[in-house]
């Protein structure tokens, strides 16, 4: 399991010009790649590892000198994530010009654990919106910092 991770101050992700999911407040975007050989202890174990990781600012309004810059995790202060699928994480171009999949999980396999990889988070307590997996998406936002990080299970 394959995560990009982008601290974001807004975000949304569309299909056909409807917004499906969004931020409505700062807080992180997910692109989740699934392999064919994951497993939910892996979903679990990401979900957890995401849930706690410490790179956020605090609240707006809020002094910084209360909190450590950049040391808040989501967890800390309750921030949304926005969860959507996306298979090219696992796109291999060490050859030729045309990318293959080979290691991407068919969706038979991806779209339950994809689905219990956000159960888990909401789980944990997270507030998550997802796009629609699957579906041709339009995803639009404001990488805060910039923050983007990637994280394998």
């Amino acid at each position: 399991m394959r995560v990009v991770l982008q601290r974001a101050s807004r975000a949304h992700v569309s299909v056909d010009g409807e917004t499906v999911g969004q931020l409505t407040r700062p807080g992180l975007v997910l692109l989740v790649g699934i392999a064919s050989d994951d497993t939910p202890a892996q979903a679990e174990k990401l979900a957890r590892k995401i849930w706690g990781l410490r790179v956020l600012e605090p609240p707006e309004g809020e002094s910084p000198d209360a909190w450590s810059r950049g040391d808040l995790s989501a967890s800390d202060i309750d921030a949304p994530l926005l969860v959507i699928s996306q298979f090219t994480l696992y796109g291999d171009t060490r050859k030729g010009r045309r990318p293959t999949w080979e290691a991407a999980a068919k969706s038979d396999l991806a779209k339950p654990l994809f689905d219990h990889f956000v159960a888990a988070l909401r789980g944990l307590g997270a507030h998550v919106e997802t796009g629609v997996f699957g579906a041709m998406m339009q995803v639009h936002l404001t990488n805060d910092g910039p923050v983007t990080l990637i994280l394998e299970a």
